[in-house]
């Protein structure tokens, strides 16, 4: 133990070794590191045994709590057997399973999946696989990608020329392809008098607009369904998908649907999709899949653009690969997820608990100094109401520092408030979340 603070060695050792992901590492000389020391259902615990309620589900990841029963049993059954074989010119059970059972939830629209380890990892081969499919069949103008205005599909630099986030864009712009940037069909964007339907279909004609100028030109469109997360939880109606699906038909586009964050039911159906009953010509998941357990991602497409690679020329073949590509234990845990959702309706029950998590936050839709609460599945957010650009800039910060000394991870994007918690709480834990999330949403806006 360190003295100076009563923390274990390795947390100041963490800070010279360890370089943490979207972090300014010098704000961690004021905000110390949590040690994080076991995990169960919904609360993390730290070394001293003070719990943190996991209401981010460690960054969207984590469905079914921490150290889950039957997870953990599939994975320690899978490890007996097979730990990794590379997939070039190999197979196994667990990842021609977890194909299958995608491609079934899909109704068999979707039936070919292609393996990576994270999100932007999936959403570059999405990218590559538009790009390769107009090439193969002697396209070759179509290389032009869209997306909206504040989405966010991932770090790499295929990904980050879809995504746009300012901060990203000034840092790495340079290193870029620049993408077509529509506006977001954000129901926050609505004029007086407008609804989210309105602000739909206002976003949907830009995007005709564009089709009709340049579908020539363009391979594909990406957007995350229904939720745009980094934009601050930029909620939207399912008629836009309908639109997209029907624009992209008409324009010969491919619709990229980026269900990475907003797919596994977190949006309330399965696949995000589905609430607007289309299906996309790509599906990329991660996060959820695994049910927090394991780095694992894919990319599910059509039939007609698979038979598009399929050759004898290896120049036309899907060229990408991945060392782990469809590892077995990560596979084994999508499995074990997956059994978790048909085996407890999963579906059914969060449901339920929306309702309770809904009725618990309500104050907070009425309250002076918040706006624009709104809910997706169980995807809660609402944004703090701040005049200054100073005071708005430390928010986050002192959100999150506040949240812990209240038993909470919670990590707001920007002056946006949002809850995203696994589908394991309680009566009583949603009671504490919503009311200790208040409690401190009071505390920090009142410092100001």
């Amino acid at each position: 133990m360190s003295e100076a603070n009563n923390q274990p060695d390795w947390v100041a050792r963490s800070l010279k070794s360890v370089w943490h992901p979207c972090t300014q590492m010098q704000h961690h000389e004021a905000v110390p590191l949590v040690p994080v020391s076991h995990g169960r259902g919904p609360w993390l615990y730290d070394h001293e045994g003070k719990r943190y309620l996991d209401a981010i589900s460690s960054w969207w990841v984590n469905l079914f709590g921490h150290a889950n029963p039957r997870i953990n049993a599939a994975l320690k059954d899978q490890l007996d057997k097979l730990e990794h074989a590379m997939l070039a010119g190999f197979t196994h059970e667990p990842v021609v399973e977890l194909s299958e059972r995608l491609s079934m939830l899909s109704g068999g629209v979707l039936g070919h999946c292609f393996y990576a380890s994270d999100g932007a990892s999936a959403v570059e081969i999405a990218l590559k696989m538009s790009f390769h499919y107009w090439h193969n069949l002697g396209n070759e103008e179509k290389r032009e990608f869209v997306c909206l205005k504040g989405s966010y599909h991932g770090e790499t630099v295929g990904a980050l020329r879809v995504t746009d986030v300012q901060l990203f864009r000034d840092a790495y712009g340079p290193m870029l392809q620049q993408a077509h940037v529509i506006a977001s069909p954000d129901a926050r964007e609505a004029k007086e008098g407008e609804t989210a339907i309105d602000v739909a279909q206002r976003a949907a004609s830009e995007l005709e607009k564009l089709f009709e100028e340049h579908a020539n030109k363009i391979a594909a469109i990406i957007v995350e369904p229904l939720v745009q997360g980094a934009a601050g939880m930029a909620m939207y109606d399912p008629i836009y998908l309908k639109a997209l699906r029907a624009l992209c038909d008409k324009h010969k586009v491919h619709l990229i649907a980026d269900e990475i964050a907003v797919g596994c039911g977190r949006t309330g159906t399965f696949f995000a999709c589905e609430q607007a009953d289309i299906w996309p010509d790509f599906i990329c998941l991660s996060k959820g899949i695994s049910g927090g357990y394991l780095p694992l991602s894919l990319v599910m497409t059509r039939d007609d653009i698979y038979q598009a690679f399929y050759d004898r020329d290896v120049r036309r073949a899907f060229l990408h690969s991945h060392s782990y590509t469809g590892n077995p234990l990560a596979c084994r845990a999508a499995l074990a997820t997956l059994d978790i959702f048909r085996e407890d309706d999963v579906l059914l029950r969060n449901r339920e608990r929306a309702v309770k998590m809904t009725n618990a936050l309500s104050p907070l839709a009425t309250h002076p100094q918040a706006k624009h609460f709104r809910q997706r599945g169980v995807i809660w957010a609402f944004d703090a109401v701040i005049g200054d650009a100073q005071k708005a800039a430390t928010f986050s910060r002192d959100f999150f520092t506040a949240a812990l000394e209240k038993e909470l991870l919670l990590r707001p994007i920007g002056t946006t408030v949002y809850l995203m918690p696994p589908y394991v709480l309680n009566d009583e834990e949603i009671e504490l979340l919503a009311s200790r999330t208040m409690a401190v949403f009071d505390q920090v806006m009142n410092s100001r």
